[in-house]
């Protein structure tokens, strides 16, 4: 199977994947996970909110990726369910660190990050400019 023909974009894709995001970011801003003031509040175990949109959202993960290939032959608008295995290694750990070091102190995931200027929030675009160095400077090192 040519991995390009099942990775092609097609309308149905396309509309699918237009939708599954504008509904993720309707989630994260009704949940106030826009918001980096309730995000500090959550890790500072202040704000017990989102930790019911986080479990709600590790529960849904779980099953598309576990519950959902057992249901279904393949998936609806693809040719087979992939299976990726996950690697540690020490580049994995520094950039956990790392990423959640600049969570921690600016209360900002990238999700969350995108879906907040889309509610006007233009004080974002800080973070988003930390978020796209951070991943410049990943994709650099990943080079060497």
């Amino acid at each position: 199977m040519n991995v390009q023909t099942q990775h092609t974009l097609s309308l149905p894709k396309a509309a699918v994947t237009l939708m599954a995001g504008a509904l993720f970011g309707f989630g994260l801003s009704l949940a106030t996970m826009v918001q980096p003031d309730v995000v500090l509040g959550f890790l500072r175990f202040q704000d017990w909110g989102l930790m019911l949109v986080m479990g709600g959202a590790a529960g849904v993960a779980m099953l598309a990726f576990k519950v959902f290939p057992l249901w279904f032959s393949r998936p609806w608008l693809g040719l087979e369910f992939l299976n990726q295995t996950a690697h540690w290694s020490r580049q994995t750990l520094i950039g956990s660190a790392i990423f959640g070091v600049g969570w921690g102190l600016s209360g900002v995931c990238p999700g969350p990050a995108i879906a907040a200027l889309g509610t006007g929030n233009t004080d974002i675009l800080w973070a988003l400019g930390g978020i796209v160095l951070g991943a410049w400077a990943q994709g650099l090192l990943a080079r060497e």
